[in-house]
């Protein structure tokens, strides 16, 4: 890894050091849940290729799912998969209903103030995609018009031009876009929505590269315009208070990224080591 890509990990896991609050679990105490019950709680998205999805033998599978079967392995566990909604994963406090998130989550602000980050595990570049039939052919096209977008998500926030990341190492970037109407899913389907026609519902959706891409693949008549708004650093997330457990987490992923299995697992699912922007 380059002293560049080192010194931009660095300051991340600077940025996210983890808080002593009072709230969540107590130190030690989901590191001990998951030890004595042999089992690591995952929760993760259902339908977020090429992140998070069911394959055709019924079972999740992708980049998210990989990164957290690795963790479990380093950890000694099993593990199990739970896929509560976007906003219940994003809330805090998860009394024990699972013992961290590995769903694609960016550490933002307003989350740090109920999750802890332990992990950035990779970037994710963030751009439109329309139609086939759209004449928009650049971002600013795009203005005025209605757009899709996951609620409670960066893509959201970055919509509303009010995008906070507070992260060390995150690339510059402006609001391209003014949006007439902004319009909210709760799941990844905002694509259906778009492949009705330009227009039909919305006229475009901001979303991950890998996503658009794995959207494309399906066969959706969409496109995706533009060069990417930003690149987005995803973080796994955990109850905020068990520092044990934290510190667990960032050693295991520094190893994943030391020893390139983080990088081998993002060209897998998404055709490029995202492990770094460079």
């Amino acid at each position: 890894m380059q002293s560049s890509k080192r010194s931009i990990l660095a300051g991340i896991a600077a940025t996210l050091c983890l808080t002593m609050a009072g709230i969540g679990a107590q130190a030690g105490e989901t590191l001990d849940r998951v030890n004595d019950k042999g089992v690591l709680t995952v929760a993760t998205n259902s339908d977020y290729r090429p992140n998070s999805f069911m394959n055709d033998s019924n079972e999740l599978d992708g980049f998210d799912i990989s990164v957290s079967k690795e963790i479990a392995k380093r950890l000694g566990v099993e593990i199990k998969f739970v896929t509560p909604g976007w906003e219940v994963m994003s809330a805090g406090r998860f009394s024990g209903r699972w013992d961290m998130v590995v769903g694609s989550m960016t550490p933002t602000k307003a989350r740090a103030e109920v999750l802890d980050f332990p992990a950035l595990y990779y970037f994710s570049p963030a751009a439109f995609a329309v139609h086939n039939d759209s004449p928009a052919a650049k971002p600013s096209d795009l203005d005025g018009k209605i757009i899709g977008v996951v609620s409670a998500s960066t893509y959201n926030r970055y919509l509303e031009h009010n995008l906070d990341l507070d992260v060390v190492g995150m690339p510059e970037f402006t609001y391209d876009v003014t949006p007439g109407e902004i319009i909210t899913y709760g799941d990844v389907n905002e694509f259906d929505d778009l492949a009705l026609g330009d227009g039909a519902r919305i006229h475009a959706v901001l979303q991950s590269v890998p996503v658009i891409e794995e959207a494309i693949r399906s066969g959706l008549p969409i496109k995706r315009i533009g060069s990417p708004v930003f690149f987005e650093p995803l973080a796994v997330a955990t109850d905020k208070g068990d520092v044990e457990f934290n510190a667990r987490l960032s050693e295991i992923v520094d190893a994943m990224k030391a020893d390139g299995t983080l990088a081998a697992m993002s060209v897998k699912w998404h055709g490029v080591d995202l492990v770094t922007t460079n």
